[in-house]
């Protein structure tokens, strides 16, 4: 009960303001419009007055204070709607009854018009339509001792309720207006926190790439390392001069292991735009990732003598390097082979990748690290086909197929 008697929203001094504007907008509206419904301005000829059944009528000073009845309470309409809507219409109504009391015979229903206004606008749906069927019966049927004939009787009670539906109307449309610019507002601020998200999820999706190049970094260049420093512990007693070569080569390794992990973390910490924008080197280091698994004790093929790296884009180049990269170390670390074969190929819509060797198959694979589902994510971010498979000979053998069309779409949208 108390919420219907009450509005819940807070009212700012404008909103005070705006509405001592519109009662005192709606009194002066009234006063002119009682003015000039003064029978004798409008229908000079009394006879004719008679004949049709208008009572010539001068508005008295009870006839303005009806009318400020009827008015000065839309001040408080937007914090109590029901009340004010009720007390302006009992006001009018009690005006109509007793018109020829207080010559109110031509009362306006401009206060009772804004208050329904303001129900239909402040309150719930349901509360305008009841508020609607309510004034509409009391117009309808309560006895108003006009004086007029029953012709003007009918058109006026036609006329207030065609009012009374008017102004609900009227409420229940800027109701709604208000209500789709809220709830576009909200989509719209919704659409920009999805956005941002996305952004976010974006920046780490980048993240957890750059880890994945750190990892790969990290367990090729160990594995080397961990390789040359064995065989520079066989041959030191024998073969010092060797040994001392390996001993170099194991920290060249190091080095280069370290500045592409160093450029790595100066990605994630945002330190400069160099390091933000220093592509990763592609193919052009096949031969040391080749190096790498014949110094593991492994026989290598190469064949990239239908790839065209100058015709790719280059992050499709470094992306195929890493992947390559990634399955052999897999091979030397877990895979127990004898071979392994690297091919690259490429033409106007896909560059190839191709990964085998003849080693203990899909069991070799490390499921505690990147491995294959690293792979096949960067050939997933290409748009491209993976697969992974073990070989009817024996082996183990991964393939990438990235389209080139798309990548180059995906380099000129970014």
């Amino acid at each position: 009960m108390y919420s219907i008697l009450i509005n819940d929203r807070e009212m700012t001094t404008r909103d005070w303001v705006v509405d001592i504007c519109i009662a005192v907008a709606v009194f002066i509206l009234g006063w002119v419009q009682l003015s000039l419904s003064n029978m004798t301005f409008v229908v000079q000829d009394e006879d004719f007055r008679t004949l049709i059944g208008v009572v010539n009528v001068t508005p008295t000073f009870s006839t303005y204070m009806l009318l400020g009845l009827t008015t000065w309470p839309l001040i408080l309409r937007r914090q109590f709607p029901w009340p004010v809507l009720v007390f302006v219409f009992v006001a009018y109504v009690v005006a109509l009854t007793q018109a020829k009391y207080v010559s109110a015979y031509t009362l306006a229903f401009f206060g009772p018009m804004v208050a329904l206004f303001t129900v239909a606008h402040e309150r719930p749906m349901s509360e305008a339509v009841i508020a609607a069927l309510a004034c509409i019966a009391v117009l309808l049927f309560i006895e108003m001792p006009f004086g007029l004939n029953e012709s003007l009787v009918l058109l006026s009670r036609i006329q207030n309720a065609t009012l009374v539906l008017f102004s609900v109307m009227a409420g229940v449309a800027l109701a709604t207006y208000e209500n789709y610019i809220k709830v576009s507002e909200e989509r719209a601020l919704a659409a920009e926190e999805a956005s941002r998200e996305e952004a976010a999820r974006r920046v780490q999706e980048e993240r957890v790439a750059i880890a994945r190049e750190i990892h790969d970094i990290t367990a090729h260049s160990l594995t080397a390392v961990s390789i040359q420093a064995a065989a520079a512990e066989k041959m030191i007693d024998r073969n010092p001069e060797a040994a001392r070569e390996v001993i170099v080569q194991v920290r060249d390794t190091s080095k280069s292991a370290l500045e592409e992990i160093r450029s790595m973390i100066g990605v994630l910490r945002n330190e400069n735009q160099e390091a933000e924008t220093a592509p990763t080197q592609g193919t052009d280091r096949l031969d040391d990732l080749v190096e790498y698994a014949r110094e593991a004790g492994l026989e290598v093929q190469l064949d990239v003598e239908n790839y065209h790296k100058e015709s790719l884009p280059a992050y499709v180049d470094v992306a195929l390097f890493g992947i390559a990269r990634e399955a052999v170390t897999n091979t030397v670390r877990h895979a127990q082979a004898s071979w392994v074969r690297v091919a690259l190929s490429s033409d106007e819509r896909f560059a190839r990748l191709t990964v085998e060797d003849n080693g203990k198959g899909a069991a070799s694979l490390n499921s505690g690290g990147h491995g294959v589902q690293g792979m096949e994510e960067r050939v997933r971010v290409l748009g491209g086909h993976f697969s992974a498979s073990n070989r009817a000979q024996g082996g183990f053998t991964i393939t990438a197929d990235v389209p080139l069309n798309e990548a180059n779409e995906k380099s000129a949208g970014e």
